[in-house]
């Protein structure tokens, strides 16, 4: 019985959210948001400023309650099964606060400690190693470019091995190459079976990264597949007889463009 249970647990989504609504006084940043996302797959929620993609994050980590609505990570009821979900997951940003006088190495041995591994040592050379930081794991934080700070933030929710990660604007300040650096962190975290839930409002991102793409609009999901899913939503514009193919900017632009225009009148 145990090992039917287990398939069952295996074959749900690792991230599972049902009618998910959320205010704060008179305003309405959730209106009934509806995600699966499938084990081991990158997920981008995309969305401009204020769309809310912050509040589903922080919702699934249990550091927020809905109004109403169901959310389940890795099997687990967020309301009711609050522990056993924050088990189950690392968010960066939040629970990995790096710090700047502690080497790179010394930060990833303090977090393995405090989760009580054994072997940090060897559990920060192989993180250091995974994540490209192997040469810069002696120096200290501090010294690091913003590309490397990022992706040690990364390594250092990894620790423990949790099957969900939520990356919340991951690349948000950073120039073009430490954005670079950071997406093949991201794409190692998706071949090594870790299902990535990553809000992000570039367009770019979603498209380098992502299985499936979600456009969070007002509170709504307002289309959900795959890129060639979303691009299929717009014909190809023929330019000199040549088709080109609408990109995830054209598709973003259009949808959300088109409901806040029906949304004035």
């Amino acid at each position: 019985m145990s090992n039917s249970h287990t398939t069952a647990q295996a074959e749900q989504p690792a991230i599972h959210l049902r009618g998910l609504e959320k205010s704060f006084k008179q305003l309405k940043v959730l209106r009934g948001v509806d995600i699966d996302v499938a084990r081991g797959s990158i997920f981008a929620l995309l969305g401009s400023n204020g769309a809310g993609k912050t509040t589903v994050v922080r919702i699934l980590a249990t550091l927020l309650k809905a109004d109403a609505g169901t959310a389940r990570v890795a099997g687990f009821d967020v309301a009711t099964q609050a522990a056993d979900v924050r088990q189950s997951i690392s968010l960066t940003g939040q629970f990995a606060a790096v710090d700047e006088i502690l080497t790179g190495r010394e930060n990833l041995v303090l977090v393995a400690r405090l989760r009580h591994l054994k072997e940090p040592g060897a559990i920060a050379d192989d993180l250091l190693r995974r994540f490209s930081l192997t040469e810069a794991g002696t120096r200290r934080v501090r010294t690091y470019s913003g590309g490397m700070r990022r992706r040690l933030d990364i390594a250092m929710s990894l620790i423990g091995n949790p099957p969900v990660i939520f990356l919340d604007e991951p690349t948000t300040g950073l120039d073009p190459e430490a954005r670079i650096e950071v997406w093949q962190a991201i794409k190692e975290l998706a071949r090594g079976g870790t299902t990535v839930l990553l809000t992000t409002q570039y367009l770019d991102e979603a498209e380098q990264l992502a299985d499936r793409i979600a456009i969070l609009h007002e509170g709504r999901i307002i289309v959900n597949g795959s890129l060639d899913e979303l691009k299929q939503l717009l014909p190809p514009a023929e330019i000199e007889y040549v088709e080109k193919q609408p990109t995830l900017e054209d598709v973003f632009l259009t949808l959300v463009g088109a409901k806040t225009e029906k949304e004035q009148r």
